[in-house]
Formats: C-alpha cells, sequence, structure tokens
C-alpha cells in the first residue's frame, strides 16, 4: 500500500478545518498550523471571565451545507454540536418602527402587514422568484472555476438570465417592494458580503430568500463550536492540528509549493498546500516578493476589498430583554453606506448589529449575567483612519447608540468586561488584508473565474479556501471553498470519495 499523501493546511479557519476534515476522512495524511491558540480563526470563541463570545460569524446560514460537509464524513453534524433555530429570526431596528423577521411565512405576511403600509403583497412573488434564482445559481456557486473550461458549462449558460447584470440587490427588490425601508428588510444582507445593498449584484438577492425560506440557526456554546467539531473530527481520522504555531512562508521550488516554513525555522514538507490565511495576507506576506504576477503586492493594491468592521464585546452583570439578533438602521441609511464605501470616513449616524445570544443560550455567561456583541460597519483601512485616536469616540458613540436605539441606558454600569477589534486590530493582529473583515468585494469582476482560483493559479501543488476564493465570504460559501479544493486535491490524486445530491437537502430544508 502507498504511503498517504500529506496535505499542509495554512490556517484552522472554518475553510481549512472543513478541508481537514474531508481530506483526513478520504485517507490523506492532513496537518493543519494555525497562529492561535484555539482553532476557528475568525470563527473561534472570545473567552473573558466566564463570558464566551464568536469573534466573528454568528448567524448559520444555510445549515444543510454544513450537514453536507459532516455527512461526506461519514457523521451527523448534530451528534456534535446542538442547533438551536430561531424564529424570529431577528428585529429590525428603523428610525420610526422596529420589524420582527420570521421564517414561518404566516407570521411574516402578518408582521409586513402590520408594520408597512403596502403590506405583505410582494412578500410571496418575492419568494418565488428568488427561490428560481437560487435553485439555478446555486450549482455555479458549487463547482470548481480553476479553469475556463470548467467556467464555460451547462450550469452557468442555464444561470445566464438569473444573474440580471444591470441591477443591484436594491434596485432588483423594486419589482416587489416600494418603500425604500421595505426594501432594507430584504437588502441589508449585503453587508453579509461587506457590500453596499446599491453596489452589490442583484444575484446576492437570493441571501435574504435562504433566510426566509431555510431559517437562521444557532449552536449551543456558539458557532465556534461547528470548529471545535470540525478539528475533532480531523483528530479521531488521525489528522493532527498545531495550534500556537505561525507559519512564516510557503516553500516555492520551480513554481511549486513544496511545503512551509514555520516561524521558528522548522520546515514541513508536504505533497499539496492549502492556505486558508486571508488570501491577499498570504500573497502578500507568505509568497517570496518575485513569485507572483497577477496577484502581485502592486496587483493587489489596485483589487477592490469589502468594507471592515468596529467589534465591541461586551459581558455584562444584566440580562436585557432583547431578541437574539437586532439590526438597528442607521437613521439616514444611504448617507452611512456612502461614507463607509465612498467616501471612506466615519460618522456619527451609523448602522449597528447586537447579538444577545444569552437570551436563547445561558451557557455563554455565568448566572443571571449575559453577552452582549456588537458590530458596526466601518470603512477598511483606505480610510487611513487613526484607530489608536478614534477607538474610544467610537466606543462612547455605540454605548449612546446602543441606550438611545434599544433602551439599553444604563448599559455602561453593568459591563464587567469587554474587548474590542478596531479595523486596524483586524489588520495587525488578525492579519486581514486592509482590515477588509469580508475579504475582497464580491462585484463580478471578481466572482466565479475571476476570483483567485480554488487550484490557484500561480503557483503549483497550491490551493485556497476561505472567503478570498471562489464561492466567496460567509460560512456555507467558505465550507463550499473546502469542499471543492479537496475534491480537486482527490481526483489529482486518484482517491475516490462520497459525493452527495445537493439537492436532497434544498428539498428537505423546505419541507
Amino acid at each position: 500500500m502507498s504511503k498517504p499523501k500529506h496535505i499542509i493546511i495554512v490556517g484552522a479557519g472554518p475553510g481549512g478545518l472543513c478541508a481537514g476534515m474531508l481530506l483526513s476522512q478520504r485517507g490523506f495524511n492532513v496537518s493543519i498550523f494555525d497562529k492561535n491558540q484555539e482553532v476557528g480563526g475568525r470563527n473561534r470563541a472570545i473567552r473573558m471571565n466566564g463570558f464566551v463570545f464568536d469573534t466573528g460569524p454568528t448567524f448559520l446560514l444555510m445549515k444543510g451545507v454544513l450537514d453536507e460537509m459532516f455527512e461526506l464524513c461519514g457523521r451527523r453534524s448534530e451528534d456534535y454540536v446542538e442547533f438551536v433555530k430561531l424564529d424570529p429570526m431577528y428585529s429590525l431596528v428603523y428610525d420610526d418602527r422596529q420589524l420582527l423577521v420570521y421564517s414561518d411565512p404566516e407570521r411574516m405576511r402578518a408582521e409586513l402587514e402590520r408594520v408597512f403600509a403596502e403590506g405583505s403583497e410582494g412578500y410571496d412573488r418575492f419568494i418565488k422568484n428568488e427561490r428560481q434564482r437560487f435553485l439555478r445559481l446555486y450549482p455555479c456557486i458549487t463547482r470548481d472555476y480553476s479553469s475556463l473550461a470548467s467556467f464555460l458549462s451547462l450550469d452557468l449558460i442555464r444561470a445566464l438570465p438569473w444573474l440580471a447584470l444591470s441591477k443591484s440587490v436594491f434596485s432588483n427588490l423594486g419589482q416587489y417592494f416600494d418603500q425604500e425601508k421595505m426594501r432594507l428588510a430584504f437588502s441589508f444582507q449585503s453587508k453579509y458580503l461587506g457590500m453596499s445593498p446599491w453596489d452589490c449584484p442583484a444575484l446576492f438577492t437570493m441571501l435574504p430568500y435562504l433566510e426566509h425560506d431555510y431559517g437562521i440557526h444557532h449552536v449551543a456554546g456558539g458557532l465556534n463550536r461547528i470548529s471545535a467539531a470540525m478539528a475533532e473530527v480531523i483528530k479521531e481520522n488521525g489528522g493532527s492540528l498545531h495550534t500556537s504555531t505561525p507559519v512564516k512562508s510557503l516553500i516555492i521550488e520551480n513554481g511549486g509549493v513544496k511545503g512551509v516554513k514555520l516561524t521558528n525555522g522548522e520546515e514541513i514538507r508536504g505533497d499539496e498546500v492549502i492556505v486558508n490565511a486571508d488570501f491577499a495576507h498570504a500573497m502578500e506576506t507568505l509568497v517570496p516578493p518575485g513569485q507572483l504576477h497577477k496577484y502581485a503586492a502592486e496587483q493587489l493594491k489596485k483589487r477592490d476589498y469589502s468594507c471592515s468592521t468596529f467589534m465591541l464585546y461586551l459581558g455584562l452583570d444584566k440580562v436585557y430583554d432583547l431578541p437574539h439578533h437586532s439590526i438597528v438602521f442607521a437613521r439616514d441609511y444611504r448617507t452611512n453606506i456612502r461614507n463607509i464605501f465612498s467616501h471612506k470616513q466615519l460618522t456619527e449616524d451609523f448602522s449597528f448589529y447586537v447579538q444577545n445570544a444569552t437570551i436563547s443560550d445561558s451557557s455563554l455567561a455565568p448566572p443571571g449575567k449575559s453577552t452582549l456583541y456588537v458590530l458596526v460597519p466601518m470603512p477598511n483601512n483606505d480610510s487611513g483612519v487613526d484607530w489608536e485616536t478614534h477607538c474610544q469616540n467610537v466606543r462612547e458613540q455605540i454605548l449612546d447608540a446602543l441606550g438611545g436605539r434599544l433602551g439599553l441606558t444604563d448599559i455602561r454600569s453593568h459591563i464587567e468586561c469587554e474587548k474590542i477589534i478596531t479595523p486596524a486590530n483586524w489588520e495587525r493582529d488578525e492579519h486581514v488584508y486592509k482590515g477588509a473583515t469580508f475579504s475582497l468585494a464580491h462585484k463580478f469582476s471578481q466572482m466565479l473565474y475571476w476570483r483567485p482560483h480554488n487550484r490557484f493559479e500561480e503557483l503549483d501543488n497550491c490551493y485556497l479556501v476561505g472567503g478570498g476564493t471562489h464561492p466567496g465570504s460567509g460560512l456555507p460559501t467558505i465550507y463550499e471553498s473546502a469542499r471543492i479544493s479537496s475534491d480537486l486535491i482527490s481526483k489529482k490524486h486518484r482517491v475516490g470519495f462520497k459525493k452527495i445530491k445537493q439537492n436532497l437537502w434544498l428539498k428537505k430544508a423546505r419541507a
């Protein structure tokens, strides 16, 4: 029997762990290296004084994709983590009204009738049309685009009429809803991609549709438990995880990646290397100068990147009566969006997201206490904002907004502990290029074949997973990137693997 091929994975984020889980299940020798003490990357836990927070993602959308990843490994996801379906999914807070958003169609129609003058007339058409868009586009999302031949597929030809190339998410919603505030309820999800709804391609109207048709889930203990579960499967399969072990550079010989060099000077050789680090940061820091052309440092700067975020994690000695998820819109949402994406400047009138997860999951805080996670979209570091100067002022503005917009007027007196991550921290501490937390922007010229390929086009034996490659950012699509790269490696080495018909979870979830 031949010796198993050695697969080295740089980064134990969701993509690296998912790829490690799939490849170790298929008999590959998998070694994962990560700079942090705990696995998960931006999906890892933050622990303070008995409080537990997710660093990044807090919404689990398209749970069926995650279920499939575990099924491909002969496991059931529910044997490793406990899922909690949320309904209402979240609350939307405007300057003059509040909307509870449900995945139950009857309750959603009733809520739209209660809050908006135009009622629920366009809701059913939205669900019907966007369901068709998603079913046409989903096969394109799960394909490999590492060659032009794979790009020019029958799936893509069938999907072309649904791309709505000339429209944005916001303009596309005009066929269903008239009022701007009504459209915002179905377009703020563009922020999941770090984009403005007025610029985000119309095909991403399928994001709010997915919420309504398939729901949103929480994971007991936080979404970080997913990464911990994947790490457990890797260990069960004989793979190795090396935390607190940063990678200094890729070992490149004759145009191919032969392994990695650790910061302690040790060299680890392998047959294939998967890069799960932030794409642009990895290309700039892990690859020696002169090795890249298309993605050389000067070319990376010319690309378009997502917005950043200001994060405030609060451990409180009180439990507030807030929904699990709340999205608060700036009073002048359009101006707020322009300030983030066009002007790249700070503003006192901002939108923000609050997770009050303890209301659904008491395990995240000591008895009688709670966690509050606050995310404020911000311009990325092209803004030139000096965050050492502005950090505390922004913190105070956020606490004022929690009081003024959500009624948490006494919050300052209940803070036991806190952590802040600014756009500068994302870049300096988390190694996120320009602090762009959602990686490369998801415009057409940076999607599908035009996004960095899963089989990296500039270096042999090198594969990419994560938000910076196809299909893009967000947990479900990152898991798909891991599946695509794992399948490419398996095919290269003629290793058979289990396949699942992806439409099964779609039908099962809707039922």
